[in-house]
């Protein structure tokens, strides 16, 4: 079963890598991969943990846009279709 570790953990886990805790044991620890600890830090690396909540509060926000602008292509791509009717 996966674990989900939220992004002030992860931050905390690479804060401890950072201090000279080794990595094999930092994973086998806290129950995660070797390859998830390297995605973290090329993900987190050098963040603060108000750096990864604004982080999180852009992304979610790009999210929002992407489907504004998806849907407002769609309308238009729809105007386009039945206006060709028209003529």
């Amino acid at each position: 079963m996966k674990k989900r570790y939220t992004d002030e953990q992860i931050i905390g886990f690479l804060k401890q890598a950072e201090a000279g805790a080794p990595i094999k044991e930092l994973c086998r620890k806290h129950g995660f991969s070797d390859a998830s600890f390297y995605l973290w830090r090329r993900r987190f690396g050098g963040m603060n943990i108000p750096d990864a909540k604004r982080l999180r509060e852009l992304e979610s926000e790009n999210a929002k846009l992407k489907k504004l602008l998806a849907e407002a292509m769609l309308d238009a791509d729809a105007l386009r279709v039945v206006a060709r009717g028209k003529f």
